[in-house]
């Protein structure tokens, strides 16, 4: 009820910009990032919607009108100013997001100022450790400190939980495996993922620009992704119990059985590759 709470609270509040800064490129650096600092699953997750949702408060920030920049800022900064600074230093807050992230999940792999400097000299950039850690204070600072949020892979789990004490024949750890595996590529297919399911949803292959927009919440629903997820999971691994499984998850979470079956469709079609039904 926490989680579903949460998850309605988000979507009311959404920005138009939702998403925009979950593309594939840079979902698949902080990936690999997560990968080469040993970081646990939950903080990769955790990483992209930290930058995500920073990256839009910095556009709406750019957005406002000059009027309004200027009164915000006593350096009287201009919009193309704030723009090129958002550019250059794209990657450093990619990095003090990942940082956060490491912190976060309370992994013994805390990634330290002196780990993330080495990395960001790798690739030729001239930061300080004081640069670095004015990046990190300035995330937290734009996201208000509102930085503990529950990723999908949070609502995966607890539904999980939830299936396996309701007395659903499913088999645990497997099935926990598949779905890190599937919300891995679903986070690098998200775009086209979500496409097919648009296109799905209404029949019709040239969705109008007011389908596109009203499709927002749809993308940004964490429940509905963790739901999808555990369906497909469950069909690859077991195609007999996989009806059971969209009962149960449709008792659970109020998400009709017709939306699980598209958003496994969706899923699947990219995973297998094929158009075959």
């Amino acid at each position: 009820i926490q989680l579903a709470t949460e998850n309605e609270q988000y979507l009311s509040e959404l920005s138009g910009q939702a998403g925009c800064f979950k593309e594939t490129r840079t979902v698949e650096f902080i990936f690999l990032l997560s990968e080469k600092w040993h970081l646990d699953q939950s903080a990769r997750y955790q990483a992209v919607e930290l930058l995500e949702r920073f990256m839009i408060k910095q556009v709406e920030q750019i957005c406002k009108s000059p009027r309004e920049n200027i009164k915000s800022s006593e350096q009287g900064r201009s919009r193309s100013s704030l723009k090129e600074e958002m550019f250059d230093t794209f990657v450093l807050r990619l990095v003090s997001c990942v940082q956060l992230a490491s912190k976060l999940s309370l992994h013994y792999h805390v990634v330290n100022s002196d780990t993330a400097l080495k990395f960001l000299q790798s690739l030729k950039y001239s930061y300080t450790k004081q640069e670095l850690l004015e990046s990190e204070l300035a995330v937290l600072e734009t996201l208000q400190f509102r930085v503990n949020v529950s990723t999908p892979l949070a609502y995966i789990e607890l539904l999980l939980e939830v299936l396996g004490h309701n007395g659903c024949l499913l088999p645990a750890k497997p099935l926990h495996q598949m779905c890190v595996q599937l919300l891995d590529f679903f986070y690098l297919k998200r775009d086209t993922i979500y496409d097919t399911l648009l296109k799905t949803a209404i029949e019709n292959s040239t969705p109008s620009e007011l389908q596109i927009a009203k499709f927002l919440t749809v993308k940004e629903d964490f429940m509905l992704l963790a739901v999808g997820i555990i369906s497909t999971s469950a069909f690859i691994l077991n195609p007999e119990h996989w009806k059971q499984v969209v009962e149960h998850l449709n008792c659970i979470t109020g998400i009709t059985s017709q939306s699980i079956l598209e958003f496994s469709y969706a899923v699947l079609k990219h995973v297998i590759g094929s158009t075959t039904p």
